[in-house]
Formats: structure tokens, sequence, C-alpha cells
């Protein structure tokens, strides 16, 4: 069996929380969603996050939101998301949510919710609370828990849920299931993308979504070669031009033009290229979203940046304080 690359979880979960942030707490926190008046605009607050939790040592993080709602009674609240996708489990992980919860407060003065969603693989693993008591004085943290693991026995019901975050769950498992059999892997991923054209979503969900399960379940070259080859003869025939088009990934020219050469060469080398150039526009995007500016000089540093490198920076951005930190090597260590 051919090597495929490793599994990703932590870019496809940050970038599918901040699109479909109400579909995500509808998901998993129908409760909370009720509560919240989604007629209203919510912020995202990465930067502020940061600032609180920058010194904290208390394991790697993963997937951090700090979200600014307006509930239906008409209060403002801050929303703490905190988003776990490590596929072990921390020991550290009640102790962080504990500590991130009273830092929010204490420098916002605000109610703060803590939620969580464990990905990991251990059905047993279910932290939901953290505290301790000392002369009689006693502080403790409850907080909502879900788990993947609990779906396992619901994917049929999830390939027909038409929450975006039902097909995320699914790919999830199903990347899971499928660790070390590329064969069964890659049924299972191309009938999860056959479902987004099935959707009848729009076509920016429908590459939203790709991207997520692209990310996550890595293939084989010779099997992400007829996947490609299946996804562009499904939008030939459906007259449809959706996943092909998608900016993070010039696969499909790089596709198009090994299929018109026979070149073997050619294919792998515009793969490669169009994995090159997707990592780059990430980054683009995220150091603009972050720091509200991309530099020529930083424009430039991307342009010319090997793979490993741009990987190095896409982690480096989580915590950089500027841009010019995002671009050292080893930024931070957790």
């Amino acid at each position: 069996m051919t090597e495929s690359a490793p599994d990703e979880y932590d870019s496809p979960w940050k970038e599918a929380v901040e699109r479909y942030f109400p579909e995500f707490m509808a998901f998993y926190f129908a409760d909370a969603a009720n509560l919240i008046d989604w007629n209203q605009a919510y912020t995202f607050l990465d930067q502020e996050l940061r600032a609180v939790v920058r010194d904290a040592t208390l394991g790697k993080r993963f997937v951090d939101k700090l979200v600014q709602v307006t509930l239906l009674d008409g209060d403002e609240q801050w929303v703490y998301i905190h988003v776990e996708v490590q596929g072990t489990k921390q020991m550290q992980f009640a102790k962080r949510m504990f500590t991130y919860n009273y830092r929010i407060f204490d420098r916002y003065d605000r109610p703060v919710a803590s939620l969580a969603v464990l990905a990991d693989e251990n059905p047993g693993w279910k932290p939901d609370r953290f505290g301790y008591s000392v002369l009689g004085s006693e502080t403790t943290i409850r907080f909502p828990v879900a788990k993947i693991t609990d779906y396992h026995d619901r994917l049929e019901a999830l390939l027909t849920d038409h929450n975006p975050f039902a097909i995320v769950t699914a790919a999830q498992i199903l990347t899971q299931q499928t660790r070390g059999d590329d064969s069964f892997r890659f049924q299972a991923k191309w009938r999860l993308i056959r479902l987004l054209y099935e959707r009848g979503w729009d076509k920016q969900r429908v590459i939203d979504l790709f991207q997520v399960i692209d990310w996550m379940m890595r293939l084989s070259k010779e099997l992400e070669r007829q996947l490609w080859q299946n996804i562009h003869e499904l939008e030939e025939h459906g007259k449809m031009q959706y996943i092909s088009s998608v900016e993070r990934i010039g696969l499909e020219k790089g596709l198009e033009k090994g299929l018109e050469k026979g070149l073997e060469k050619g294919l792998e080398k515009g793969i490669e290229k169009g994995k090159l150039e997707a990592e780059q526009n990430t980054l683009r995007r995220q150091i603009s979203r972050r720091f509200k500016t991309l530099p020529a000089w930083a424009d430039d540093r991307i342009a010319q940046a090997s793979r490993s490198e741009l990987e190095q920076w896409l982690d480096n951005i989580i915590d950089a304080p500027t841009i010019e930190a995002v671009f050292e090597p080893d930024n931070l260590t957790h």
C-alpha cells in the first residue's frame, strides 16, 4: 500500500468554525445556540484572545475562538469557543479551559461561556469540569462538551443531515476509521464529495466543505489523481465548475495539463505546484486578516518560500504578536 500523507485536523476545523459559526453552534450546542440572537452581528476576537492567554503554558492550543454575540434577551456577552481537535487526549485540557475562562473574565469583566468539541479517539475521555477547594473555599467550572466518538453510531444519519458540521463530523469519523486503508478512504472521501453536490448548496459552501474534507482525508498520490479525475468527470457531466475552480488548489490545471500531455511527471508537478500556491494564498489571507495588512516584503517571502517554510509560518501565525514574528523559525513552543 502506498503511504499517504499524515492526517490534518487543525486548519480545516479553524476555517469551518469561523465560516459557519451559527451552524457550528446549532449542531454541537443547540441549547446555547437557541439563546443567541443570530439576527445581530457576531464578532471573532482572536487577537484579544491571544493577548489574554499568550503566556499560558498548559499544552499546545489548536483551535481557540473568542466570539462576541448578542443574546435574545438583549445582553451582550463573550462566548469563548475552544475546539479541541487533537487525536489524543490531553491531561491538562480541563485546566486549560478553566484558566482561559477566568483570564478572559478577569480582563473584560463579562460572563464567559466555555464550550469544547473533543475529536480524539478515546470514548471514555470526556472532561467537562475543573476546580479545587481549600479551607472551605471552592472554585469550579463546568462546561458543555461535544464528543465526536458519540456520533460514530450515527454516521448514516450524519450523511443525510444538511448542517455543514454533520459533513465535517462525518469526515472526522471516516478519517479515523480509514487510517491505514487508502482504498477504503478513497471510497469514503468520494462519497462525501458527491454529497456536497447533491445538497444543492451554493458554490462557495461546496468549495469550503470540500477544503475541509480534502485537508482531513489525505490520500496517496495515485488515488488523489483518481479522485480528481472523478471530480472532473462529475463536474463535466453536471455542467458545473465548483471544486475544480477552488482557489486553494491549482490541482485541476495540473490534472488537465498532465492528462493532455500524458506525462506522469508533469501531473505530479502540477499537483505539487497547486498545493504550494494553496498554502501561499492561505498564509496571505491569514496575515491580512490578523494584522489588517500584507506588506510587500512579506508577500515576497511567501512567494519564494518552500512548503516546509510555509507550514512553519502557518503554525507561527496562531500566536505571533507581529508580522515579523510569523517568519521566525520556531516562533513559539507550547
